[in-house]
């Protein structure tokens, strides 16, 4: 039996005081009541960059500005399917985001990431913030 691939796109999006923007799931999502990025699925015929400025605006109700390249890449086997994540970072560009999907919104410092209950495969994204952040404390 062949397993469902799934390729999704999340917005690391960060504010100007260096807080990382987290959503929460809701009851009636798939993975309900986990922390994650924002983002969605990739469609035919989109990449990654276009995908994601589509997922934020559907989903957050602002437009974000991208970083040039990917910051992360996780490939992630969940029960009954499989999820090729790419996170990109980004920054807002116009509104606020909203949590019209979501149960609720966070704005937090990467050190602090670890202290909510993430998606599994968002777990690494988390991870390379924190060493980012620590890195850049030494």
């Amino acid at each position: 039996m062949s397993r469902n691939h799934v390729h999704v796109v999340a917005a690391v999006i960060e504010n100007e005081a260096n807080e990382i923007f987290c959503a929460l799931r809701s009851a009636t999502m798939k993975l309900p009541k986990l922390w994650e990025f924002p983002g969605g699925k990739v469609e035919v015929g989109e990449d990654a960059f276009t995908a994601l400025k589509r997922e934020i605006k559907e989903e957050l109700s602002c437009e974000v500005e991208l970083a040039d390249e990917i910051f992360q890449e996780v490939i992630y086997d969940y029960p009954t399917f499989t999820i090729n994540l790419t996170a990109i970072k980004a920054k807002l560009k116009h509104g606020m985001p909203s949590a019209l999907e979501h149960s609720a919104v966070i704005w937090l410092k990467p050190d602090y990431l670890e202290t909510l209950n993430w998606a599994p495969a968002d777990l690494p994204i988390v991870e390379a913030l924190q060493k980012e952040t620590n890195g850049s404390q030494l």
